[in-house]
């Protein structure tokens, strides 16, 4: 398929796209300042880590969700309630399990308005169109994961969208049948048999995406918003292993951890990934086995990591200095290579020295000795993680104590649901 022109109008286009929720003792921004136009005849990706606001970004677009600030235009008009033009295939397989295949697809038929007596020649075709010709009367529980999500494609095209999403709609399958189920979606759009203008697809697998899409859209959080382009003229059919692919996987992954230059007032004061010592012990094992350098591309294929699993660890290892991320590669540094190389109780001292580096753990180190009983609870805490960290941001006071045990700076009672020091 041809990608289109920029000069092609859009189906869809965001113009500064915002979305904020109300907690109560603060607003949670899902999304900030996001432009984005979708064309007639391309695929494009949505990548980036859990949180970035990529499902946020699909249900305003599918109008189930509104958008706070800016503007969501269909055909140049502002959208208004639920977009006709649109439908979402979601990661889990949302089957009616009492309704057969062909019932399943006839249900979206009916919606659409369809004659009761025209439904099943239609919904027989569609079912045959995705690989399932003779699974008709079969129940979703006599189906496989892979024919599962089969049927959600077949539900979709019955309504003949305009956009058609799919929010991650392999992540459920194992790996071998959602390379099949990728295949042959390629396979139906790039033959023009499937009944949609164009396709967006969230998802956390950069090589996915790089063997897909004509249009890589990376996104950050906190908040959520869109750091980098990327267009995909590579050839069909795609080859993982061709240098040029390759390049390409490397460019994204730059894109993902470069640390691109972006308005301070987007930057997040202080984030802190989830601490996994022994993944970050293992990365750095293998990058000084590898002569202090590698391909951060190569370095997720071979672990097998995607996206969510990677970041956490590589952005441990750069925050405690162990290595640095230029351009795609990841580099050993010396005090990474004096961690690798340490026993268990040098590694331990190391993780202390570096963390007590943080300023805000020598501001809970502080806090806890300037205390008799030398404890505090969970709300005590998170008085002495502000202004970098909300009281109400859970997740990252629970990885401020996870890095805190790790180090053994402190240590966390779970039944009063307090930090102390354990030598007081």
């Amino acid at each position: 398929m041809t990608p289109p022109t920029e000069t092609e109008a859009p189906l869809m286009r965001l113009r500064g796209v915002g979305r904020s929720y109300d907690k109560g003792t603060r607003v949670f921004t899902a999304l900030r300042g996001v432009d984005l136009d979708i064309r007639p005849g391309e695929f494009v990706c949505l990548l980036g880590p859990s949180g970035c606001g990529k499902s946020t970004l699909l249900r305003i677009l599918a109008g189930l969700d509104i958008a706070t600030e800016g503007s969501v235009l269909r055909h140049g008009e502002p959208l208004r309630g639920v977009n006709p033009g649109t439908m979402i295939v979601f990661q889990t397989f949302a089957l009616f399990p009492w309704l057969s295949v062909s019932e399943n697809v006839e249900l979206a038929l009916k919606a659409r308005g369809v004659p009761a007596d025209g439904r099943a020649a239609r919904a027989g075709k569609l079912i045959d169109s995705v690989g399932l010709d003779g699974f008709e009367s079969a129940y979703p529980r006599e189906l496989s994961g892979g024919m599962r999500q089969k049927v959600g494609f077949a539900r979709a095209m019955a309504m003949e969208p305009e956009l058609l999403c799919l929010d991650e709609p392999f992540s459920a399958l194992d790996v071998l049948s959602a390379e099949g189920l990728r295949g042959e979606l390629m396979e139906l759009w790039l033959a023009k048999s499937l009944p949609t203008k164009a396709v967006l697809m969230v998802t956390h697998n950069i090589e996915e995406a790089v063997a897909m899409a004509d249009r890589i859209i990376v996104m950050a959080r906190d908040p959520g918003r869109v750091i980098a382009e990327i267009p995909v003229r590579l050839a069909h059919p795609r080859r993982p292993k061709s240098a040029e692919f390759q390049e390409l996987a490397d460019e994204v992954y730059g894109a993902i951890t470069g640390r691109l230059a972006e308005p301070a007032a987007l930057v997040p004061v202080f984030t802190l990934p989830q601490l996994r010592t022994n993944a970050v012990a293992g990365l750095l094992e293998k990058l000084a086995g590898e002569g202090g350098i590698a391909e951060l591309h190569r370095i997720g294929a071979e672990l097998h990591l995607e996206l969510d699993d990677l970041l956490p660890i590589i952005e441990s290892a750069e925050l405690l200095g162990f290595i640095s991320v230029i351009d795609a590669d990841l580099h050993l540094t010396p005090l990474g290579r004096n961690y690798a190389d340490a026993d268990i109780l040098g590694r331990k001292e190391v993780l202390a020295a570096r963390i007590l580096r943080l300023p805000i753990f020598a501001r809970v180190l502080m806090g806890l000795r300037g205390k008799p009983e030398r404890r505090a609870g969970l709300e005590e805490l998170a008085s002495w993680l502000e202004p970098d960290i909300a009281r109400d941001d859970a997740a990252m006071i629970d990885n401020i104590i996870n890095w805190g045990r790790s180090a053994e700076i402190f240590d966390y009672d779970d039944d009063a649901e307090e930090i102390y020091l354990e030598n007081a």
